[in-house]
């Protein structure tokens, strides 16, 4: 692609048209031909690798225009811009073409229920004879086939337009994707085409000085989204939802609710152990929705995805075949196994999510709650004591263990946590190796008994110092039984 369609609206200077095979900002991945995108990022300067870039074959290097006298004379295009960072989404719309125009896009964001959310409506959607893709926590998908496992919630601006033209290839009518604050905030998915917004709710999470330095950024950055689409889904039940209608008065907005008047309610709620149910009037119709997730959490997820699926004409036989069918890696997740034990896998990792799992399935658990769980490392440690309390006053039998340490040493942490559960209780321990507690857990559940096992859910890693070992609890779990 030529240069000058590359940079067109964005306002560049350089000297030479060019034709360009490929742009990165990762100066290893850089191929003969290729434009380089030096950032200057949080932890590392872009600018550093020029030369390496352009030894494995960088044609043009954008850069930053206050380092044009460092770099004028280097054998490649020089293209200057006020700041790389900000036109990275713009640049990759260009050299994708904008793909994100040739299917419909949904985005949802929140703090907790995105993930099930677009697990729901991608469901709905394709039940309903249209071809999806997905882009989120757990993987990438384009219909059944999945691309890759997920490494973040939502893509860099590269990857993720790359992986766009590949859904728009693949004759994709709708896309859905889980779109994180932190996302908006540094503006991957600048330049992308939403079409809808959905909003499911906020509470503290990702509150740290590398991710969100308060609440208000927090919201603030998830309600960016509502500037880019036409529409807007909100759950009403949700203190910041009526805040985010106020703030963004050019979006048309609908409501889903349980409690408060909304135009999407849910009546008559039962859940028990398997499943979860409701009545909703979809369509002008009065349905019974029927889900194998149990929990209240379900429900809001449920009236979301029913909320698009409705705007986008989708008839009644279908969302509720959809739901009934519906699973999600990670999310309430029964592992089966040979002793009969209720072993649950989730991803929960605030306190109001492990609040959540542990109130649902407390409500139906004949015997025990055992709750395994540790605290990831270099996020935020307030919440460490706090996630202890939870577990020390909802939970039965607490086993405070490892989660991604990543650079923290485990032992602190699991300190933090221990810090917070030892003022409510002292029916917990500590086995900070997860693969022990683990085992610990199955060994003294009964058949009556449910375990938790939290904050890992969908992932099949281990963070440890930068380095992402092999971890997934569902093998884990196969393995310590086998030898039992």
């Amino acid at each position: 692609m030529e240069l000058s369609n590359i940079l067109k609206g964005i306002n560049a200077k350089y000297d030479n048209d060019i034709n360009i095979t490929g742009i990165s900002i990762d100066s290893r991945e850089i191929k003969e031909g290729n434009m380089f995108i030096a950032i200057n990022g949080f932890e590392m300067d872009g600018h550093k690798f020029i030369s390496s870039a352009i030894d494995n074959g960088a044609k043009a290097v954008l850069i930053d225009e206050d380092r044009y006298d460092e770099f004028k004379d280097v054998n490649a295009e020089v293209v200057t811009v006020s700041n790389t960072r900000d036109v990275v989404p713009f640049v990759a719309c260009n050299f994708y073409n904008h793909p994100s125009k040739e299917f419909k896009l949904i985005g949802v964001t929140g703090t907790k229920g995105k993930t099930t959310t677009t697990f729901m409506i991608k469901k709905i959607l394709e039940e309903a004879g249209n071809k999806v893709g997905l882009v989120g926590t757990v993987a990438n998908y384009i219909g059944s086939e999945k691309l890759e496992d997920a490494d973040r919630t939502t893509p860099e601006p590269i990857k993720l337009q790359e992986l766009f033209r590949k859904m728009a290839d693949a004759g994709c009518d709708y896309v859905v994707i889980e779109v994180s604050s932190q996302s908006l905030k540094i503006g991957r998915v600048d330049g992308s085409t939403f079409d809808v917004g959905l909003f499911t709710n906020l509470s503290e999470d990702h509150i740290s000085p590398n991710e969100h330095p308060t609440m208000e950024d927090y919201f603030l950055s998830k309600a960016k989204l509502f500037d880019m689409v036409k529409t807007g889904f909100v759950n009403i039940d949700d203190p910041k939802g009526e805040e985010l209608i106020a703030l963004k008065p050019e979006c048309s907005f609908k409501t889903y609710s349980v409690n408060k008047p909304s135009d999407k309610k849910a009546s008559n709620i039962s859940i028990n152990n398997v499943e979860t149910k409701f009545n909703c009037e979809i369509n002008k119709k009065e349905e019974l929705v029927e889900i194998n997730v149990p929990g209240n959490f379900t429900v809001y997820n449920a009236l979301g995805a029913i909320s698009i699926s409705e705007y986008y004409g989708v008839e009644n036989k279908y969302i509720i075949e959809a739901l009934k069918k519906v699973s999600v890696p990670g999310r309430s997740e029964l592992v089966p196994n040979k002793l009969g034990l209720a072993l649950m896998i989730d991803y929960a990792h605030s306190e109001e999510s492990l609040a959540n799992i542990l109130n649902a399935v407390k409500s139906y658990t004949k015997g025990r709650v055992i709750s395994v769980f540790g605290c990831g490392g270099d996020r935020d440690s307030r919440k460490r004591p706090k996630m202890g309390e939870v577990s020390g006053k909802l939970a039965d039998y607490t086993i405070v263990t490892s989660d991604n340490p990543r650079t923290e040493d485990p032992e602190l942490i699991v300190k933090d946590i221990v810090e917070g559960i030892s003022k409510v209780t002292d029916q917990y321990e500590v086995i900070v190796d997860r693969t022990e507690a683990i085992k610990k857990a199955i060994e003294i559940a009964t058949p009556e008994d449910l375990v938790v096992f939290a904050g890992k859910g969908h992932e099949t890693y281990q963070e440890i110092n930068h380095v992402k070992h092999p971890y997934d609890e569902r093998i884990i779990i196969k393995e310590i039984i086998d030898k039992m």
